[in-house]
């Protein structure tokens, strides 16, 4: 079975996304932040998990 499949590729974004947007959404409200403010740093973290995971997962295929 292909691994790389779009379908696969979307469906591990958007979970990698949660927990990205969890961790950097609570993580700031346990620093202080305003409800307001965490919702920036949600979006941010759940970019940043997204782009890294995809970055190392990409970089240990081999090129076809």
């Amino acid at each position: 079975m292909n691994e790389n499949c779009v379908l696969c590729r979307v469906m591990r974004g958007l979970a990698f996304g949660g927990i990205g947007a969890a961790i950097g959404g609570y993580g700031s409200l346990f620093f202080g932040a305003d409800r307001t403010e965490a919702i920036y740093y949600a979006l941010f973290g759940a970019l940043a998990l997204t782009v890294i995971v995809l970055r190392k997962r990409d970089k240990g295929e081999p090129k076809e």
